[in-house]
């Protein structure tokens, strides 16, 4: 087991684990942290805990330092100069009529490294604007592509169950979401109903999809031949939920029976 802490760089971003490398870290607190990228001015998400060190997928980088007042307002400076950044990378897509729509941009904290990320519908070729932003920002530039969930969760936006996005509000990662998960609740495969503003379905499908499974493992099919008290029926729907279903016998009767537990 080792000492691991949450760092997130922004407030729907996504939170990462780094070594607390010893440091007194509390909840809030910004601190200065080592990152593939370049050093990088974030914020603590939670209090220092333990894991199993098999479960990290990559090294653990560490905290370098509490961040000071110098790198506040260098963080703060390179937020400034990412917006402008963003102007002038816009005009030079027009220039070179590209097909992208820049999103975002951030600096690292030292601003070795200036990353654009944007949306496009199809792959674009953006050496030439890559080699223009290297000359004028005389850094590293990354232009990264990202999709329309990405962009719902930036934007944020209020979901047809009437409550903010879940992916702009609390999500700090999307999960992969399949058209099984509605079909294993019986919603209506409608794009209207099972869909978010993005066009992508719902993360929340995801959020009781075990629960389902689990409840439908002893339930019969929609469509199943069984016979109750000697007759013969076909199940007509499920409930899974309710712990009942229900079959039409022969002679037209409809019969409520409970699923039964057979675990």
């Amino acid at each position: 087991m080792i000492d691991v802490v949450s760092i997130t760089f922004n407030d729907k971003g996504k939170a990462y684990f780094f070594s607390p490398n010893k440091l007194n870290l509390k909840n809030g607190l910004n601190v200065v942290v080592e990152t593939e990228r370049g050093l990088q001015f974030g914020t603590v998400v939670g209090e220092i805990t333990k894991i199993n060190e098999k479960k990290l997928n990559s090294a653990l980088k560490k905290v370098i330092r509490v961040a000071t007042k110098k790198d506040y307002e260098n963080n703060k400076k390179n937020i400034e100069d990412a917006k402008r950044a963003i102007s002038k990378c816009r005009e030079l897509i027009e220039k070179y009529k590209l097909n992208m729509n820049v999103m975002d941009a951030s600096y690292t904290l030292d601003r070795d490294q200036l990353v654009f990320r944007f949306l496009s519908d199809n792959r674009v070729d953006f050496r030439d604007l890559a080699k223009e932003l290297a000359s004028i920002f005389k850094t590293r530039i990354e232009l990264r592509q990202i999709g329309v969930r990405d962009k719902a969760k930036q934007v944020g936006g209020i979901g047809i169950c009437g409550r903010p996005f879940c992916c702009s509000k609390f999500l700090s990662d999307f999960d992969s979401v399949s058209i099984n998960m509605a079909k294993n609740q019986n919603i209506a495969l409608n794009p209207n109903k099972i869909n978010g503003a993005c066009g992508r379905l719902l993360c929340c499908l995801k959020y009781e999809n075990e629960t389902y499974k689990e409840c439908k493992k002893n339930a019969p099919t929609v469509g199943k031949k069984i016979k109750v008290d000697g007759e013969e029926g076909v199940v007509t729907a499920v409930s899974v939920l309710a712990g009942k279903y229900q079959v039409t016998l022969s002679n037209g009767t409809v019969v409520e029976k409970e699923i039964k537990n057979e675990n």
